[in-house]
């Protein structure tokens, strides 16, 4: 078939405009790719290109609230390869497997894998700065030295449990350090080069730097100090009763302002691998729940205070037990107490006593206040692993239950909750929030970023309710089963406690308690309250002779150290058989220790620091201690002139 002139025309025609057509669209598609598009596909080529080192950050120091470092950043440099640029593996993991200590074939392996960048590990993570300047030395290529960090806890096992530990990819696992583990770890930076298919560097590119950003800077609630005394005084306890455990908590009864927070036995944060993961893991004072004992008997009076079911002046007989629906509730005291007042209901800490007032409460009155002084919940403090504890539902409740939980028995509670409840009780009512976290710095400047404020979860009781409940625990002290932590010249209160630990398959196990004590002080203004656990001590086992004499210590050390004005007027302490008397200090200061020694005294000398003269004691000349009591001397260097500082300006590690 013949094609005319004119067919081939518009054919020729509609292939020019189909020609362009195609053509224009692939011009605006290429304008479209390098004027729209290109920084995109430029940051893809670029990331195909760029290998990156990374830089890690510094992680927040940590201090306690007077600026006293608790833990810190050393440097530990880290080795990486990147295994394109290696050119002779055989060679390099020869001499590399030589300086870190490692089995050739490992290196060799790892500098022969097919990835961009590998990590020598674990002998070439954080190592000494001594293998770090010897693989520099080696000028391997491919293999780099990057800069590094570990975390260092400068006072070894010094508030363990409360900073937790660091693991080697600088992540927070336990404690504050992983509570704050995101604001602590920092933002990481990197050193970037561009490399080809093969991962070798491109040549007469430079390098780019992106700087790490520091993690903040972290104070602490916590006074190292108090924590010291504290811990010295767990740690003493422990040996004296081979106890299981033993818990202490000293907290500002109207902040919420945790001072100190202990447990034994405890564990090195820097070496944290090197124990048993039920040391590590367990924050005692969050954690453990148990049985409170009498100390729970604190919630139930305030309560009864509070919805007026009692006076503190009426009369209550104790034939030495209470029976309540046909179960017998025997008192400690066989025999009873006989007639009392309520005030002596508390200070002899006496069960039918408290049975009574359970019963005029009832349970739902009883079981409202409970939950509103913060039992059966989390008090919210900014710690990992803390518990609820367990108490009766309200459906469950019978009067048996009601009479049991009245006096401190078949409920489980934790100390902070302990610890938050009473400093409400004592505090003019409000329930503090307790924490840790007391502001953020900036690692650069040292300027505070943010405050924590102290925070109230609810008012509980009324100002005159706790007044009351100061002054009937402030008798206990004086009068009752406390006595054994009066402090002369200053106003004690508390409670003791003595818990029998139920057996697993019900019921309690025979001769094991729990015993406590909580105490706070001054009784007329508290400024701090102090509770300490001692589980299931060999011997005697009970509160007010174990735990008592714990707190008192931990107590009069820390009034002296706050520097809080002695009271002139306060309850006398009335004696009982077997009581000692209590004798005043005598002035050591200025003697020798060698003549100390070779003197006869009623009391133990603690001596710490070193030289031959006493600097500093505590308690303080013609304070009035118990025969026996322990004295702690500071020494230095004798002769005239000598300085007489005072042992928390740098206070020791108890480790």
């Amino acid at each position: 078939m013949r094609v005319s002139n004119v067919t081939v025309r518009r054919r020729l025609v509609w292939l020019l405009v189909g020609g362009l057509l195609v053509y224009t669209t692939l011009l605006f598609r290429l304008g479209y790719l390098q004027l729209y598009q290109s920084p995109w596909l430029l940051g893809k080529a670029e990331d195909l290109w760029s290998r990156d080192i990374p830089i890690e950050p510094k992680r927040g120091r940590i201090y306690d609230r007077h600026g006293r470092l608790l833990a810190q950043n050393v440097s530990a440099p880290s080795v990486l390869a990147v295994p394109a640029q290696v050119r002779d593996p055989a060679e390099t993991a020869r001499k590399l497997a030589a300086v870190l200590g490692m089995r050739e074939e490992k290196v060799y392996r790892l500098i022969t894998k097919r990835q961009l960048m590998v990590r020598i590990q674990p002998e070439g993570r954080k190592i000494s700065q001594e293998k770090a300047e010897a693989v520099r030395a080696l000028r391997l290529p491919g293999i780099i030295v990057a800069e590094d960090s570990r975390r260092y806890y400068p006072r070894g096992a010094f508030a363990a449990h409360v900073l937790g530990f660091v693991g080697i990819d600088n992540q927070g696992l336990a404690g504050v350090e992983k509570v704050y583990d995101e604001r602590l770890r920092g933002v990481p930076g990197y050193v970037s080069f561009y490399a080809d298919a093969k991962g070798g560097a491109i040549p007469n590119e430079r390098q780019r730097y992106t700087p790490a950003k520091d993690g903040q800077d972290l104070v602490l609630t916590i006074d190292a100090t108090i924590q010291a005394i504290l811990e010295r005084e767990l740690e003493h306890a422990q040996m004296t009763y081979q106890a299981e455990n033993v818990i202490g908590v000293a907290m500002d009864p109207k902040t919420g302002e945790i001072l100190a927070m202990a447990s034994m036995p405890d564990f090195d944060p820097g070496r944290y691998a090197q124990y048993p993961v039920e040391v590590v893991n367990r924050n005692m004072p969050i954690w453990r729940q148990y049985e409170p004992g009498s100390t729970f008997k604190i919630i139930t009076l305030a309560a009864a205070l509070e919805e007026g079911v009692v006076r503190l002046d009426e009369t209550f007989n104790d034939p030495g037990y209470a029976t309540v629906a046909g179960v017998r509730l025997r008192c400690w005291r066989r025999g009873g107490h006989g007639h009392q007042t309520f005030w002596e209901v508390v200070e002899n800490s006496c069960n039918p006593g408290f049975v009574e007032l359970g019963e005029r409460l009832g349970k739902e009155r009883l079981y409202r206040y409970i939950r509103t002084f913060g039992f059966g919940d989390r008090t919210g403090v900014d710690l990992v692993g803390e518990q609820r504890g367990q108490l009766f539902s309200l459906e469950r409740m019978g009067p048996v239950e009601l009479a049991t939980t009245a006096f401190g028995q078949g409920v489980s509670v934790t100390p902070i909750q302990q610890v938050a409840a009473v400093s409400a009780a004592i505090n003019g009512g409000k329930l503090m929030r307790p924490h840790i976290a007391k502001a953020w710095r900036d690692p650069q400047t040292g300027k505070v970023v943010e405050e924590v404020k102290p925070q109230v979860v609810q008012q509980v009781i009324s100002p005159e309710t706790s007044k009351l409940v100061r002054e009937a625990l402030e008798r206990v002290v004086a009068n009752g089963t406390g006595r054994n932590a009066y402090i002369d010249g200053y106003r004690v209160g508390g409670k003791t406690g003595t818990a029998q630990k139920p057996a697993p398959g019900g019921g309690y196990l025979p001769n094991e308690h729990i015993v406590s004590f909580i105490g706070f002080a001054p009784a007329d203004d508290p400024q701090v309250v102090v509770y300490v656990a001692v589980d299931n001590p060999q011997g005697i086992q009970f509160g007010g002779v174990v735990a008592a004499p714990i707190v008192r210590n931990i107590l009069d050390e820390t009034l002296r150290y706050l520097e809080v004005t002695p009271r002139k007027e306060q309850l006398e302490r009335k004696f009982r058989y077997g009581d000692e008397k209590l004798v005043p200090v005598p002035n050591l200061v200025g003697e020798s220790i060698d003549e100390l020694r070779r003197s006869y005294y009623t009391f133990r000398l603690d001596v710490e620091g070193s030289g031959t003269t006493v600097l500093y004691q505590s308690p303080q000349p013609g304070v009035k201690v118990r025969p026996g009591a322990v004295i702690r001397l500071y020494l230095g260097p004798g002769g005239q002139g000598a300085s007489q500082p005072k042992p928390d300006d740098n206070p020791p590690a108890v480790h």
